[in-house]
């Protein structure tokens, strides 16, 4: 995958897909008066960092500058 369409997974995926998951987490979060408290604490874990670990490949690197070096920035004239 190209670093271009990189970044703009990345920015659907916190624009877009985060928003989703979040209303999906409080959702199952609604329901946590059921839980036991070990049980409520360690859904709070998994959903508040379980989120981060399957995207992770999509965010790395997405701060630095294009590696092929396509995407610099422009320059000030002089």
């Amino acid at each position: 995958m190209t670093y271009k369409n990189r970044k703009r997974l990345a920015l659907f995926v916190l624009v877009v897909g985060l928003p989703i998951y979040i209303v999906i987490a409080v959702t199952i979060m609604s329901q946590a008066s059921r839980f036991p408290k070990v049980l409520e604490f360690l859904t709070y874990v998994v959903l508040g960092i379980g989120w981060v670990f399957p995207l992770k490949w999509i965010f790395v690197g997405i701060g630095q500058p294009d590696p092929n070096g396509q995407d610099q920035p422009a320059q000030k004239p002089k």
